[in-house]
């Protein structure tokens, strides 16, 4: 057999193709099952030789196993609250199904190729992608041609082949949007987060898409930059809270940059929510934890961590049956939680 001409990595179903056969007998050949037949075992042995196949360490190594490692990666840009509300979830799902949890933080300005070859080095079987690593298409082909499973976070888009987890944040920030102005608010501002983050786009075209529909006017100086990070937050609030004609209502795009307006608006002596309101999206801790309490978009992080887990777990256990990979798009439902940080606009 001769080794086809490739830039990439050998996978399983590479092996499959030179040795003829099905990626579903491939994989029981390399993986020691039964019911595979000398000539199939053979043609896949040679196959792995020619093509210079290295299984995934991790899943080698726990071949009849119940036990494997997954790893949830996340970036410099991922928030602690967002992050921490991931871990809770998949802390708590990975022992359920077996799986034995590691954490591994990408290096800021570090290569897709680096990244790969850490994950590898620490033998991984699969991975949780959260934002804005799901949409790094060039970090989740890597690591799919090592074999390592990923599961996408909230991806901007749904591959044919891909396992995601995520909900619908333009709907949500549609929502939240037109029940701030169904209170009677006209002149809302929204607090953008990172760019990077796919989400951001999808949740500053929800609000777009309800003043339009609502007949309000998009007026650009309500609209500021964010990253997400508090900081962020203070800076955009103050942006808006010395404007000439000053918002009767902001949208920040996360829980943290509404908690800062929120204190913005406090140093400013500016009552929430009988002058000003402010919401968030996300309902994490810290949204309850302040005062007052934040009306906000509950974007059930936990479970979907809890569910990538799983989508983990089944991908893992149709592997050792020697079945076709199996493909899984969740959608988790969101919440509007309204609190005590919005209210009918003082002009009402």
């Amino acid at each position: 057999m001769e080794k086809p001409r490739s830039a990439k990595l050998p996978t399983i179903r590479d092996v499959a193709a030179l040795a003829g056969v099905s990626v579903m007998t491939a994989s029981r050949a390399i993986n020691g099952k039964a019911l595979v037949s000398d000539k199939a075992r053979r043609a896949v042995e040679e196959a792995v030789r020619a093509l210079g196949y290295v299984p995934n360490a991790s899943a080698r190594a726990l071949a009849g196993s119940a036990d494997r490692r997954v790893a949830l990666l996340h970036s410099n840009s991922t928030t602690s609250a967002y992050l921490g509300e991931l871990l809770l979830g998949a802390l708590s799902e990975a022992p359920l199904r077996h799986l034995h949890l590691v954490v591994e933080q990408c290096a800021p300005g570090a290569f897709a190729a680096e990244i790969v070859d850490q994950v590898a080095q620490a033998h991984v079987a699969g991975v949780i992608l959260p934002p804005p690593l799901c949409d790094w298409e060039e970090l989740v082909e890597g690591l799919r041609a090592r074999d390592i499973v990923v599961v996408s976070v909230a991806p901007d888009r749904d591959g044919p082949d891909m396992l995601a987890v995520g909900t619908d944040d333009r709907h949500a920030a549609y929502d939240l949007t037109r029940h701030l102005i169904e209170l009677g608010h006209r002149r809302i501002a929204f607090i953008e987060g990172n760019p990077r983050h796919r989400a951001n786009a999808r949740r500053v075209q929800g609000f777009r898409d309800a003043l339009t529909q609502h007949g309000i006017d998009i007026d650009p100086a309500l609209i500021v930059p964010g990253d997400f990070s508090y900081r962020s937050g203070l800076d955009a609030a103050e942006r808006l809270m010395t404007l000439d004609e000053r918002p009767t209502a902001i949208f920040a795009c996360n829980d943290d940059m509404a908690a800062a307006a929120i204190t913005v608006a406090h140093q400013r002596r500016i009552n929430v929510p009988a002058d000003i309101s402010i919401c968030g999206f996300d309902d994490t801790p810290l949204a309850s934890a302040i005062w007052p309490a934040l009306t906000t978009i509950r974007q059930p992080i936990r479970d979907m961590s809890r569910e990538a887990i799983g989508l983990l777990a089944m991908r893992f256990r149709s592997q050792d049956d020697g079945a076709e990979d199996i493909i899984g798009k969740v959608k988790l439902d969101y919440q509007l939680i309204r609190r005590q940080s919005d209210a009918v606009p003082a002009s009402h």
